[in-house]
């Protein structure tokens, strides 16, 4: 069920006129997004898009029921993160000042499907929960406060951004798998090699794709809702199964609390209710968790952006906590 945001919540435009992407889209190479009159810049990694078998084989034996059947599916070209968004980036977001109305491009925000951008909730603890900031991963924060980090990623720069469909983030998983021959824990950080808590993000070795910490650190939120049976009746091109209720949504890749079976290009986690449940608030925080130091997330790019109606599809609303 859809709700009005609470009254502590408004929607802010922004001042500066917004600049284009440092890279044209038919150069498909990495590149460093700045982001104007702030001190971040995120790097992006192409990824070529194609076809490949998403999901595990019956017979894999750490193949688990909701990574079933597997099925074909293609993607097309995308960017995504070359690292897990960090506290030093989420945190401009956060803690973002708010800016005048009277310099605001509105048609470079329209053709973004963007009205306005909604003010986030300053946490009431500290959400690290004392693991580390800066170069660390951003933890707990909600599927939808990860949208919104994307959606004023995107008003901030005139780049569409937004998170990684499942089919996406497991394409680049399969797709720039290392070799067998290289241990896990020279790719990740998990149960095994962490010390109970996340590390800086890029300090593992990168997937071939030059990728960080896929497999490992946090899990990883994806666009998708959590649905076992998806995968029998998934379309074939560009799957995304579009969440309509509040849970279960997917998280993917694993973190540092998990132990290796769980770090596998594969591998599927539904949120739960349960991870807000040290919240004191009624109802409870649209952009925050408390119980999930071991969730946060990434960004991608499409190559080619999609229709404003498409675009408009990917700004998901707030729902109630139930």
């Amino acid at each position: 069920m859809r709700f009005l945001p609470f009254s502590s919540l408004f929607f802010i435009t922004l001042a500066q006129s917004l600049i284009p992407c440092e890279v044209d889209a038919q150069n498909f190479e990495p590149y460093s997004q700045s982001v104007p009159n702030e001190s971040i810049t995120i790097k992006l990694i192409p990824v070529l898009g194609g076809e490949f078998k998403m999901g595990s084989f019956a017979e894999d034996q750490l193949a688990q029921a909701d990574e079933q059947p597997k099925h074909t599916v293609s993607v097309d070209d995308f960017w995504i993160g070359a690292y897990e968004i960090t506290w030093e980036q989420f945190d401009t977001f956060i803690f973002q000042e708010l800016e005048a109305i009277n310099s605001i491009d509105k048609n470079k925000l329209a053709a973004l499907g963007i009205d306005g951008i909604t003010s986030a909730s300053t946490p009431y603890v500290d959400m690290s929960f004392g693991m580390g900031k800066d170069d660390y991963p951003a933890i707990n924060m909600t599927q939808y406060g990860a949208t919104m980090f994307c959606k004023w990623l995107s008003a901030k720069t005139g780049v569409f951004y937004r998170l990684p469909t499942e089919a996406e983030w497991e394409y680049a998983c399969k797709k720039g798998a290392l070799s067998d021959e290289i241990p896990l824990d020279e790719q990740a950080w998990f149960k095994k090699n962490a010390d109970f808590q996340y590390e800086e993000v890029g300090t593992k070795r990168p997937n071939s794709l030059g990728i960080y910490d896929l497999l490992g650190n946090v899990s990883e939120w994806v666009l998708d809702q959590y649905d076992t049976t998806f995968y029998a009746n998934s379309p074939i091109d560009n799957p995304l199964n579009t969440p309509e209720t509040l849970y279960p949504r997917v998280v993917r890749g694993g973190s540092w609390k998990d132990r290796s079976e769980q770090l596998r290009c594969a591998a599927r986690q539904p949120s739960k209710s349960r991870w807000k449940r040290r919240d004191p608030q009624i109802p409870k925080s649209q952009w925050w968790l408390t119980n999930a130091p071991f969730v946060g997330f990434r960004i991608v790019r499409p190559k080619v952006a999609p229709a404003l109606t498409e675009i408009e599809n990917y700004w998901l609303e707030p729902m109630d906590d139930y």
